[in-house]
């Protein structure tokens, strides 16, 4: 029976490729498009399905439900993708690919915390793979897979569990996803080798795993980040020309969704404009057209997005910008979530969450955890300036793109990956 392994290297492009030797090893690189937004949850679902968002409706990494009038971001749950994911065929291990819970493949692990009645929460992961990961490997380090402290920790973590549930489980099929290359590049102007060849030896160590049970590796990116400077603040937009209703409350202002005539999902570098009645559709698009870092704004049918999750306008940025989610007019009025890493509550992605505005304060602020205290990790900046990386958009430079390396011909868009792995299986 044959083997395969799959490594999702998160941010990896042809450009940064001379700086991770293990993976050039495993064959040459082919640029492949991705769908749009080229973000994780929709390139993740196209791969799975081989179908493009108006089909498998992962419109973005969130959405506005309608039903519930939510914005909500980070679901999980497999049984959000319409339609057959390919990996379902095989035995599989699915290590930290997203929408892994409610899923078939056989093993897994997922990022999972524990949620107390109190607000306060555990850090933990979901492991069906029978291999005690946290037993061997001590817990899955979370501060190190999103926030200020997101580094190479977590990616060694996911790569380290996946070798062992390689060598112990031997699946037809593993996916291993190593998120370390989207963290400085949007931290940072310059895209550093040195991150580069941190990622390369944690992949290392998962093919060298693949090598021992005779799988054949194939490597993925989903996007390349590209440089940014200019933050777009499209629901402020919005509530200037009356469009958004918001609530001052005990704990900030609150973005009222059902009561807004237009609210703006913000992804990176693409967002979801939802417009209650269909009469201002065209006002709202002419409005923002108008704003400085908006490079289109056009119907989701052109990007095949025409789903019933998408929003009735999608608003892409110019290369150089990226939209926020803010809907606050002065920081004083910002939702306590907003100085939180808290990717649930926020209406949006937030890239801010990646950076810290006091080491002091969060020092004292886990001191107040430790002694039982309630306590809020109130240290992320709303200084959008600080970020200097975004993806989201096509690349303009295909050098700058997402890449797939493998044995035979991969194919040049995600929507032929599921045939091309059943080829190799």
């Amino acid at each position: 029976m044959s083997k395969v392994c799959i490594l999702n290297v998160v941010g990896l492009t042809p450009g940064l490729l001379p700086h991770a030797p293990r993976l050039t090893q495993v064959g040459a690189a082919r640029r492949w498009t991705s769908p749009v937004p080229a973000v994780t949850a929709t390139s993740q679902a196209t791969m799975y399905t081989g179908l493009p968002p108006r089909d498998h409706g992962i419109v973005g990494n969130g959405w506005l439900y309608r039903d519930t009038q939510e914005v909500r971001f980070w679901q999980q749950s497999r049984r959000l993708i319409q339609g057959e994911l390919f990996y379902e065929r095989y035995e599989t291990a699915k290590m930290f690919w997203w929408f892994n819970q409610a899923t078939n493949a056989r093993y897994g692990a997922t990022p999972k915390p524990h949620y107390g009645c109190d607000g306060s929460k555990a850090f933990d992961v979901l492991d069906w793979t029978t291999c005690d990961l946290t037993g061997k490997l001590g817990p899955f380090p979370f501060f190190a897979f999103w926030g200020p402290g997101a580094g190479i920790a977590s990616s060694n973590w996911i790569a380290d569990a996946t070798a062992i549930v390689m060598r112990e489980k031997q699946p037809q099929l593993t996916l291993c996803y190593l998120p370390h290359l989207d963290y400085d590049f949007q931290r940072l102007d310059h895209q550093d080798p040195a991150r580069v060849a941190e990622v390369d030896a944690a992949a290392g160590r998962v093919i060298d795993a693949a090598n021992e049970i005779d799988a054949k590796v194939v490597v993925v990116s989903e996007y390349g980040l590209t440089r940014v400077n200019r933050p777009v603040h499209l629901n402020r937009v919005l509530r200037q020309n009356g469009f958004l209703r918001t609530r001052m409350g005990p704990f900030g202002e609150a973005l009222l969704v059902p009561e807004c005539e237009a609210v703006a999902v913000a992804d990176h570098q693409v967002a979801h404009v939802y417009v209650r009645n269909p009469q201002n559709i065209d006002t709202v698009a002419k409005l923002l057209r108008d704003v400085p870092g908006v490079a289109a704004v056009v119907p989701p049918g052109e990007l095949q997005l025409d789903h019933p999750r998408s929003g009735e306008l999608i608003v892409l940025a110019d290369s150089d910008a990226w939209f926020t989610y803010y809907y606050w007019n002065d920081d004083r009025d910002a939702p306590d979530f907003a100085r939180t890493v808290d990717i649930h509550r926020k209406p949006g992605y937030d890239p801010c969450e990646l950076f810290m505005t006091s080491r002091a304060r969060a020092a004292a602020r886990l001191l107040q955890k430790k002694i039982g205290m309630r306590y809020k990790m109130d240290v992320i900046p709303l200084d959008a300036t600080l970020v200097r990386g975004s993806h989201g958009l096509l690349a303009n430079n295909p050098n700058d793109g997402p890449l797939v390396i493998g044995p035979g011909e991969p194919p040049a868009d995600m929507t032929g990956f599921p045939a091309y792995v059943d080829s190799l299986l």
